[in-house]
């Protein structure tokens, strides 16, 4: 069962299971695979007293360990230990997004089309809308409105055809989820938005603290991205 607190692990221990060119996999691992518009976590391994760093996290049938340095050899065990500080800026900005969602469609309906998290940034693409500066002031007021309402964020397991009935078939574009795919991976921010989603999260949205929305592009007929941050109101 997933469990949100999950997302909070910084240091665990692994044994290496196979090497190849500048990479490891291990028998389990807490950083977090690129994907999703997420980046992968950083961070490092440490063993017998020697240590590499961790570049990218990568998802290939099995999660790959781009290191940086000496490679553990098979069967050594190691300590990973991942970059708090970027991963907890990719959790704030990701539940965030959860939230920009949520607002734009129910304000305006529009979909979200897309999404990338960055270092200390992100973007949303969203589609059909044509969002003026005062719709752009009036997101970003309502997602900080819920920031400020101290919304718990759960995390669960879900079959596809009850969400199928739960989730309003334009807000969270089931589709694009291979069909093999039957139990999925929820974020839910306290029934305000359920969403599946393989990213990491806060525990509540008052972590996130507040957001701000630095500009908005045209992306083409009828979609627009904006962009935010994170910041202290």
């Amino acid at each position: 069962m997933p469990d949100i607190d999950s997302n909070y692990i910084q240091e665990f221990e692994a044994i290496v299971k196979s090497t190849g060119n500048s990479h490891v996999v291990l028998d389990k691992t807490a950083f977090y695979p690129e994907g999703g518009g997420q980046p992968s976590d950083v961070g490092f391994l440490h063993w017998s007293g020697k240590s590499s760093r961790v570049v990218k996290v990568e998802k290939k049938g099995k999660v790959i360990h781009r290191l940086e340095g000496e490679l553990p050899k098979e069967g050594v065990s190691v300590k990973g230990c991942i970059d708090w500080k970027a991963r907890y800026e990719h959790m704030k900005l990701h539940t965030a997004q959860h939230l920009f969602s949520a607002v734009v469609y129910d304000l305006f309906h529009g979909e979200t089309v897309g999404n990338q998290i960055y270092t200390d940034y992100s973007r949303v693409d969203f589609e059909p809308v044509d969002l003026t500066d005062a719709d752009i002031k009036e997101i970003e007021k309502l997602v900080n409105k819920l920031v400020k309402e101290e919304l718990p964020v759960t995390i669960y397991n879900e079959e596809r055809n009850v969400l199928e009935e739960e989730i309003e078939e334009n807000r969270v574009n089931l589709s694009l989820i291979p069909k093999s795919i039957q139990k999925l991976r929820v974020i839910d921010i306290d029934g305000y938005d359920i969403c599946p989603c393989a990213g990491t999260h806060v525990r509540n949205t008052k972590e996130i603290k507040g957001v701000k929305i630095t500009d908005k592009e045209n992306k083409g007929k009828n979609r627009q991205r904006i962009y935010y941050q994170l910041c202290e109101l």
